[in-house]
């Protein structure tokens, strides 16, 4: 069967999905006068349930100089040793048995479907939902990413959605490359990223169990999941050298991960184009989605936070969306939100950059 229908098969059968449409502008009555005022962040998202990821332009950040940098030194030192550890893994990597670099580009998958799928498309946007061994799957592979537990992923990341390029987003781009990237967990957070964090509503989080004993398990569940066990299996299993097991099978893989993730908040923040919305930062960034497996179409993810394939073409470059397509399939994933082409269309009429491509 040829890629486009099998694709048109799996997206389309075994459960709903809801397409989301732009409604008539808003109509505001003033006197005997009917003012429209569209608003180009709200009037497309029909989720009840979660608006708290959606941009709020009106915040701006308060006129005066940031406080200082407060340095941690525990971040800089582990994060300095892992890349070390991971340059040496680098060097090790042609002599390697062949199941080792299976295994880690096998672990490398599941922990960024963990990220990919499951911390942003699940539980911070909530664009589709999952029944509990897909959501049960996705919080293992999250811990194997160990990226924070998915609690404060997912506050941070709808924090970052709705006061972007401020203060008040833990990675602001405006503060240049390194600090979107790797630098926002080298220092304190600002206050305002407290501030503002403490105020979203995160009730859906604290109401799954999953997440919260995740996030109470947490430290014993990163040390098994992303260090433990990638490291001992490959020494246990074929015969690896320890040292090669944990340089590449570990630290590599763990490092690369990161990046990827990264990525995402750097270099799609900075480079690429802007075929929906100029007026925001995030960019359509290739790249960054073959690394990301599919997150790099970072200007329609911002411009429709709410749609689960992150991106208007589906399984393109986009390994996540065919996953969740393949769940839903089996029957473990549902009510996938899309947005509809109208939609995309308006967006791009209104405010996009020209570059925009109908594909």
């Amino acid at each position: 069967m040829p890629a486009h229908l099998l694709q048109e098969e799996i997206s389309s059968s075994y459960t709903t999905t809801t397409t989301i449409t732009a409604p008539p502008s808003r109509i505001l009555q003033n006197g005997g006068c009917k003012l429209e005022k569209p608003s180009p962040y709200l009037e497309e998202d029909i989720r009840p349930e979660m608006k708290d990821d959606i941009y709020d332009p009106s915040y701006k950040d308060p006129e005066g100089p940031r406080p200082k940098l407060q340095y941690v030194w525990r971040n800089i030192i582990l994060m300095s040793l892992l890349h070390l550890g991971a340059l040496y893994g680098i060097i090790l990597v042609p002599t390697c048995k062949v199941y080792t670099w299976i295994w880690g580009f096998f672990y490398y998958v599941i922990s960024a479907l963990g990220i990919t799928a499951g911390a942003h498309r699940l539980w911070s946007h909530r664009t589709y939902k999952a029944r509990l061994p897909l959501r049960f799957f996705l919080i293992i592979a999250n811990t194997m990413a160990f990226q924070n537990d998915v609690f404060e992923w997912a506050r941070d990341h709808r924090a970052h959605h709705k006061f972007s390029e401020t203060d008040a987003d833990p990675h602001n781009s405006r503060r240049g490359f390194f600090f979107s990237h790797v630098g926002w967990l080298l220092v304190r957070k600002h206050p305002a990223v407290k501030e503002k964090g403490g105020l979203l509503d995160l009730s859906d989080l604290k109401a799954e169990k999953l997440v919260m004993f995740q996030r109470r398990y947490y430290k014993p569940g990163i040390l098994l999941m992303c260090f433990i066990l990638p490291t001992l299996v490959p020494w246990y299993f074929w015969g690896e050298t320890f040292i090669h097991s944990l340089c590449v099978a570990t630290f590599l893989r763990y490092a690369i991960v990161l990046n990827a993730t990264w990525l995402v908040n750097s270099a799609a923040h900075l480079y690429g184009y802007r075929p929906y919305d100029t007026t925001i930062s995030p960019r359509e960034n290739i790249l960054v989605s073959l690394g990301a497996v599919g997150e790099g179409f970072h200007n329609y993810h911002h411009s429709f936070p709410y749609d689960y394939s992150a991106s208007e073409y589906r399984w393109h470059i986009n390994f996540t969306t065919f996953f969740i397509d393949c769940m839903a399939f089996l029957g473990l994933a549902y009510d996938r939100k899309k947005v509809s082409k109208a939609a995309i269309l308006a967006r791009v009429k209104r405010t996009g950059d020209g570059s925009y491509k109908s594909g």
